[in-house]
C-alpha cells in the first residue's frame, strides 16, 4: 500500500475521523433524483455496512414520505447515528423528534448575503433564533450538530461568535459549510486551524464541488483539525455535487494514514448500488469507482501493468472492490493481447498473435474501441474456432407512443427451434431487450450492466453504434450493434453479446 505521511504532522497516523454521509439528504437534492422510502432504507443499510458513523437520512420536515423513510431507517437497528436535517425552527425539530432520530444537523445561514436576501434578518436576530432552536433540540434529548451555512463567505468574527455561542449553549458538534465551493486548500486549512483552536467541540467540514475542489478542501479541513467530514457517495449533490466519500476516505487513508472506519473493499459495490437506485450514472473517468479507474488501453501502459501493476496503478483495484481491465484499440500492444488470450486459456503461436494484433490495430484505426465480442470474433477466425451464432433474430415488432406502454415482440431462432416472446419496458429499447432476455432465460441469465449510444454520422438519419456490457454472473462481455435504427442497433448489440456468452460457455465445457 502506498502511503504518504505529511511532514510536520507526526500524529496524523493516530487520528480517527468520523464520516457523516449525506447521500440520502444532500445527495437526493441532485436534480433528477427522487427516492422512495424503501430505496432510502436499502441505501442506508449499505452505508451502515460500509461503516459510516453518522447517516443523515433526510429532512423530516420535507414530506410525509420523507418522514416515513427516516422512521424506517431509525428503526432498522443500524449501527450508525441517525440524523435529520433541520432548520432553526421548532416545527423542523418536532418533525425530527417524531422520526426517532438520534441527532439533528441544524443548518443556520450566517453570511451577509444569506441574511440579507434569504432570511431578511440581522445577525442579532439570527443568533437569537439559532440558539433558541438549539436549546429546544437539546432539551428534547437530541444530539445537535450546529452548522453554519455559507460559512466560507461569512464575516470571520460573526462566524466565531455564533459558533462559540452554540457551543456555550451545549451543542455537541459544529460544522463549517463551504456552501458554494469557494474555498481553496490553503484557505480551508487556515479556516479550520483557527476555529478548531478556539472551539471546544468537534468541528466538521461540509464542502461542495462547484470548482472541483471539494475533496481537496475536505482533506485540508482535516489537516487543519476537523474531526468529521460530510460526504456523499459518487459526489452526488446540487450543482457540482458534494465531496465524494470514496475520494475523501481514500485520500485520508493513502496519503495521511488517517482512519475513517470505512470498509474500503465495499466502496465500488456501494457506488454501483447508489448509481442503480438513483439513476445517476457514474462517469467512467470518476476516480476510484469509475469503470475506467483501473482500465488500461495504451500499449505502454498495459505492458507496464502486466509486468508490475504499480507502474500505472497507485493502489491495487481490489483495495476498493474494483477490478483491472484491459481494452483494445489502435493504441493496444501485443503484450495485452497475449495476456488476454492466456486468460481465455488459449496458446496461440507467435504468428497467430501477430495476426490478431494486426486485425485489432486495423479496427482501431477505423476509430473503434474493440469490444470483447469483436476481439473474440477475431480470435475465433485466426485460430479457426468457427464461431457459431446460437441466437438469430427472425422478426422484431415494437409498439410505442403516447399513452401506450412500450411493448416488443421478437421471433428468434435459438439453435434449431423458434421462439416468440414479448416484453414491456420504460421505452421501446428496454421492451425489446426484455423480450430477448425471456428467450434465453434459464440457458443464459443475462443482465445488462451498461448501455451506450454513439451517433456515427450526422443528421436525423444518422447511423448509430450501440455498445452494451452484459454479464451472465460468471463473466462479462461488451458487444456492439450498428444500424440506422437505434432499436435495431440495440437488439443487434444484445444478440451479439448473448451469442458470445453462449459460445464461450460451450467452449469452456469442451475444454
Amino acid at each position: 500500500m502506498f502511503t504518504y505521511i505529511a511532514k510536520g504532522d507526526p500524529d496524523m497516523a493516530r487520528r480517527r475521523i468520523k464520516v457523516l454521509d449525506t447521500t440520502l439528504r444532500d445527495g437526493e437534492q441532485t436534480p433528477g433524483v427522487a427516492l422512495t422510502p424503501e430505496q432510502k432504507l436499502e441505501i442506508a443499510r449499505a452505508l451502515d455496512d460500509l461503516g459510516v458513523d453518522i447517516l443523515e437520512a433526510g429532512a423530516a420536515i420535507s414530506s410525509e414520505g420523507e418522514r416515513k423513510a427516516i422512521k424506517m431507517i431509525s428503526r432498522a437497528g443500524l449501527n450508525a447515528e441517525i440524523c435529520s436535517f433541520v432548520r432553526a425552527a421548532k416545527e423542523d425539530i418536532d418533525a425530527a423528534l417524531a422520526c426517532d432520530v438520534d441527532s439533528v444537523h441544524m443548518v443556520v445561514p450566517t453570511s451577509d448575503i444569506h441574511l440579507k436576501y434569504k432570511l431578511k434578518k440581522t445577525k442579532k436576530e439570527v443568533k437569537e433564533m439559532a440558539l433558541n432552536a438549539a436549546r429546544y433540540a437539546l432539551d428534547h434529548g437530541l444530539i445537535v450538530e450546529f452548522s453554519s451555512e455559507d460559512a466560507s463567505r461569512t464575516e470571520p468574527s460573526f462566524l466565531l461568535d455564533i459558533l462559540s455561542a452554540a457551543v456555550e449553549e451545549g451543542v455537541q458538534r459544529v460544522c463549517i459549510c463551504d456552501t458554494v465551493g469557494v474555498l481553496t486548500y490553503e484557505k480551508s486549512r487556515e479556516l479550520f486551524s483557527n476555529l478548531t483552536a478556539k472551539l471546544k467541540v468537534p468541528v466538521s467540514a461540509h464542502c461542495h464541488n462547484d470548482f472541483g475542489m471539494a475533496t481537496a478542501n475536505t482533506v485540508a479541513a482535516v489537516m487543519g483539525g476537523a474531526s468529521e467530514v460530510h460526504v456523499t457517495i459518487n459526489g452526488l449533490g446540487e450543482r457540482g455535487g458534494n465531496a465524494a466519500l470514496e475520494e475523501v476516505v481514500l485520500a485520508l487513508s493513502q496519503f495521511y494514514d488517517i482512519s475513517t472506519g470505512i470498509k474500503l473493499k465495499l466502496l465500488y459495490s456501494v457506488s454501483n448500488l447508489v448509481e442503480k437506485i438513483t439513476g445517476m450514472p457514474v462517469s467512467p473517468t470518476k476516480p476510484i469507482v469509475g469503470e475506467n479507474a483501473f482500465t488500461h488501453g495504451a500499449g505502454i501502459h498495459t505492458h507496464g501493468v502486466l509486468a508490475e501493476p504499480s507502474t500505472y496503478e497507485p493502489i491495487p483495484p481490489e483495495l476498493v472492490g474494483q477490478h483491472r481491465r484491459l481494452v483494445f484499440g489502435k493504441l493496444s500492444g501485443s503484450h495485452a493481447i497475449e495476456s488476454e488470450l492466456k486468460k481465455m486459456g488459449l496458446k496461440p503461436t507467435k504468428k497467430q498473435i501477430e495476426e490478431i494484433f494486426n486485425q485489432v490495430k486495423q479496427l482501431g484505426d477505423r476509430g473503434k474501441i474493440v469490444t470483447d465480442t469483436e476481439l473474440r470474433a477475431i480470435v475465433d477466425s485466426v485460430l479457426g474456432r468457427g464461431f457459431k451464432e446460437t441466437l438469430k433474430l427472425e422478426e422484431l415488432t415494437v409498439v410505442s407512443g403516447n399513452r401506450v406502454t412500450p411493448t416488443s415482440s421478437v421471433r428468434i431462432k435459438f439453435g434449431d427451434k423458434e421462439f416468440v416472446e414479448s416484453g414491456v419496458g420504460i421505452g421501446p429499447v428496454d421492451a425489446a431487450m426484455n423480450a430477448i432476455r425471456k428467450v434465453v432465460e434459464g440457458t443464459a441469465n443475462v443482465r445488462l450492466v451498461e448501455y451506450h449510444v454513439d451517433a456515427i454520422s450526422g443528421g436525423t438519419d444518422a447511423m448509430v453504434s450501440v455498445v452494451v456490457k452484459l454479464t451472465d454472473g460468471k463473466r462479462m462481455v461488451t458487444a456492439r450493434g450498428t444500424s440506422g435504427d437505434i432499436i435495431m442497433a440495440s437488439v443487434q448489440a444484445m444478440l451479439n453479446g448473448v451469442n458470445r456468452l453462449l459460445w464461450d460457455k460451450q467452449l469452456r465445457v469442451k475444454e
